[in-house]
């Protein structure tokens, strides 16, 4: 049983109207996201969709040889799992906790069959799933085009707007793999961004000091993807 005040806390449920809520109370369980934790595998059955309300899920790429790259986030404003009601039930990337957190669990069936009816519920959903294919989409072009400092700063913007304050708890090594660069890279760009005075780096934990800094540094596709999430899924948005 869930806590309704602390649901409001995922924007996607928040934006649900209050009967599609009460249905789903009974089955939403409040669950620990800590640090590291997969939350499902690449090719795995997903037996569960999750809605983070504090901590932040990256889906990653992972090649034969082990290397990944993160292809989005998923933070308080979305879900972990949107190929349970696309159809697929499994899908090629890994989803694995990389700031700690809490957030809601639903069991595979109950958000499959809340989509069947349509509604509120699907429109919701629909919405989210295009922005994070815009979020995927711009990410592969990021990677690409773009330096890797700007590819830090584009992350850590991602990061920050899922977050209730402005310090990440994260490691190069960890960053590195996001990024799918080697951590002398990751070093690197951060020692640039710190020496312009926008961030400051310590023993693992990143504290933001000047947003708007970072967003002039960043390149464009940290803007095209929050125009994207503000568009599609306003904070209690009509439905």
């Amino acid at each position: 049983m869930s806590n309704a005040s602390e649901i409001k806390l995922n924007d996607l449920l928040s934006a649900l109207p209050d009967e599609d809520i009460k249905r789903w109370l009974p089955h939403l369980e409040l669950v620990d996201l800590p640090l590291g934790c997969v939350l499902y595998e690449s090719g795995e059955a997903e037996g569960h969709a999750y809605f983070p309300t504090s901590g932040i899920v990256s889906l990653l790429y992972v090649m034969q040889n082990g290397d990944s790259a993160e292809i989005a986030v998923v933070g308080n404003e979305g879900l972990v799992g949107v190929s349970l009601f696309m159809g697929g039930n499994t899908t090629t990337s890994r989803a694995v906790v990389q700031s700690a957190g809490r957030g809601y669990r639903l069991k595979a069936r109950h958000l499959i069959e809340a989509f069947k009816l349509g509604g509120a519920v699907m429109n919701v959903l629909l919405r989210y799933t295009q922005a994070l294919i815009t979020q995927m989409a711009q990410t592969a072009v990021c990677n690409r085009h773009h330096s890797l400092d700007e590819q830090l700063c584009r992350w850590l913007l991602l990061s920050l707007d899922r977050l209730p304050g402005n310090e990440l708890a994260m490691t190069q090594e960890l960053i590195s793999n996001m990024l799918g660069v080697r951590r002398e890279g990751v070093t690197e760009a951060a020692l640039k961004i710190q020496g312009a005075g926008l961030i400051s780096y310590s023993r693992g934990r990143i504290k933001v000091l000047d947003r708007a800094g970072l967003e002039q540094r960043s390149c464009e596709c940290y803007a095209v993807v929050k125009e994207e999430y503000d568009r599609l899924l306003p904070h209690q948005m009509a439905v």
